[in-house]
Formats: C-alpha cells, sequence, structure tokens
C-alpha cells in the first residue's frame, strides 16, 4: 500500500492538530472543518477502504469508535449529540485512502447531508 499524508502524520513527518492517541489509534482536528467541532480518528493500521477491512481487524475497527466516544465525552458534546462517518472510495467522498472516521458536531446536523438532489 502507497504512503498517504496519515501514515506521515502518524510517523510525525506532517504535523497535526492531535487531540487523541493510543496504541492502536490517532485522533486530529480536521483541517477543512464541516462543523464547529470536526475531528478524524484513524488506525496506525494502515487499511485503505472498508472494502480492505478483514476480520481480523474487527477490534480495530470497534476501537475506533470507542476512542471517538471517549473523546466526545472528554470534550462534553456526547450528550448534545454528534455524527460519525467513514467514506468508502471516491464516489463516497473518501480522498485519502487509509480509512477514517469524521466526527462532527457543535451544530444541529441534518438529514440527508448532502444538497444535491437524488438521481433516480
Amino acid at each position: 500500500m502507497s504512503e498517504t499524508i496519515f501514515s506521515k502524520i502518524i510517523k510525525r513527518e506532517i504535523p497535526a492538530d492531535i487531540i487523541y492517541e493510543d496504541e492502536f489509534c490517532l485522533a486530529f482536528n480536521d483541517i477543512n472543518p464541516q462543523a464547529p467541532v470536526h475531528f478524524l480518528v484513524i488506525p496506525k493500521k494502515s487499511i485503505a477502504t472498508i472494502n480492505d477491512i478483514e476480520e481480523q481487524d474487527r477490534e480495530l475497527v470497534g476501537h475506533l469508535y470507542i476512542a471517538a466516544a471517549k473523546i466526545a465525552k472528554e470534550k462534553g458534546f456526547a450528550d448534545d449529540g454528534y455524527r460519525v462517518v467513514m467514506n468508502c472510495n471516491e464516489s463516497a467522498g473518501q480522498t485519502v485512502f487509509h480509512i477514517h472516521l469524521h466526527v462532527l458536531a457543535g451544530k444541529p446536523l441534518g438529514w440527508p447531508p448532502y444538497t444535491d438532489k437524488l438521481k433516480v
């Protein structure tokens, strides 16, 4: 797998506003926030897309969500609510091919999360 900006952040080759780290994952504020609170939770293991998650990654992927919930509680917005999104491939908006959770909060979030009309 080729190196991504996220693997460079993990190796501290590129700076990021890191808000959480443990042995399995890293969380940092998004450089192009889409909500008042917008951070990413990434695994330290490189997995390109959701399609590349394997059975042995089950605990790791679950750990990403546990980390997101822990950060939400620590930052004080867990009870107000937040959205967690993982995009898969370009048509879904994935631009960095290293799986990651987007955690968004701090304002009411509408649904659907896009403005284009559905094409049927």
